[in-house]
């Protein structure tokens, strides 16, 4: 082939490429896909560099899904004046990061631990993996992995395509129901409407996910798949007092260089809280959390404003509603845990 030839074969590509990135693109936008970004190694690792900001100008949040959703970052900052650096993990528990910021001589700030008792009290969830590779990266994090990340943050800023999780090659092909051939754990695919990632790595569902019943019921059979699949029983006798001595022996360490901890029961209703009180009964598990650690707590059943709270898909709150928690958890922090916010009392 002459050159001439691979230079039009070239050109012809390029624009081609264009031509179906452009329209893949106004396609996600025209179902009402948002602007979302990846919840990856790189992400994470640059909120856990932030862990180090002063005390008086930060605060840590580590768990599961739920504090992800139910924190209202905006409302958050505006309202305390602290920067919130958000660490929790979709599907893991908060005890790798525990150990992370434990073990962080560096470490002296103010830490909210979100308790989600099935993820919480557990030795192992599916997803802790990802959890432990994140750790891993942001402690060999190269200069190149750095500017790559600064790059693809201004991109994914701009395209919804560019969503890995959602609308990458293999995302697109685990929407294909292919026959499940090995005994391996499968994550089952989430709706896109409830997984929106900002940058700040709150966790949004959609106007559409909060209006639709039938998205909300896809995600409450999954939900009801997991428990259907069952899984190891709740720990009790010594195998829970194993579990609240070393949550102890961590929380011991970060308060022992000034800092100060505090955990969190976020919301849930319906099918999966009755489900949550029957195999982790409040007295059993959350107040011999706080007994054993000497940790302060909030729990959303205790202020009138939240315990009644209704989650669209049983387990996370929409957005309206995680502005309303992040306002009544500030208030508790304020008035009923001794914390102070350089913003609160402020505007509401």
């Amino acid at each position: 082939m002459q050159p001439t030839n691979f230079k039009r074969a070239g050109i012809f590509a390029l624009i081609l490429s264009i031509i179906v990135i452009i329209s893949w693109e106004s396609h996600l936008r025209n179902i009402g896909a948002p602007i979302s970004y990846d919840d990856n190694e790189a992400l994470w690792s640059n909120k856990r560099a932030m862990v180090y900001e002063p005390p008086d100008q930060a605060t840590v949040f580590i768990g599961a899904s739920r504090i992800k959703y139910d924190l209202d970052n905006p409302t958050w900052v505006s309202l305390t004046g602290d920067h919130a650096i958000q660490l929790a993990n979709l599907g893991s528990s908060p005890k790798a990061v525990l150990v992370d910021l434990a073990n962080d001589i560096n470490f002296k700030g103010k830490l909210i631990i979100d308790v989600t008792e099935g993820i919480f009290f557990s030795n192992f969830s599916p997803r802790d993996v990802e959890t432990i590779s994140k750790i891993a990266y942001y402690h060999h994090i190269t200069p190149t992995q750095r500017f790559s990340f600064q790059v693809d943050r201004v991109l994914e800023s701009q395209f919804v395509f560019l969503d890995q999780g959602q609308f990458s090659l293999n995302a697109m092909l685990d929407q294909v129901k292919f026959p499940v051939r090995d005994a391996r754990f499968h994550m089952p695919l989430f709706p896109f409407e409830f997984t929106g990632e900002r940058e700040t790595r709150q966790s949004f569902m959609t106007a559409r996910f909060v209006a639709d019943t039938n998205l909300q019921n896809q995600v409450k059979e999954i939900w009801a798949g997991f428990g259907r699949n069952g899984g190891p029983p709740p720990p009790a006798g010594l195998a829970l007092d194993s579990i609240l001595n070393y949550i102890k022996s961590l929380t011991d360490k970060i308060k022992a260089r000034g800092g100060q901890v505090i955990f969190v029961r976020t919301p849930s209703s319906g099918a999966f809280w009755m489900g949550e009180m029957q195999g982790f009964p409040r007295a059993a598990y959350w107040d011999r959390l706080l007994e054993v650690t000497g940790c302060e707590g909030i729990h959303f059943k205790d202020y009138p404003e939240t315990a009644a709270l209704i989650c669209p898909e049983w387990s996370h709150l929409s957005p309206a509603d995680a502005l309303l928690w992040t306002k009544t958890m500030i208030k508790a922090l304020h008035e009923n845990k001794g914390w102070t916010f350089k913003n609160f009392p402020g505007k509401s």
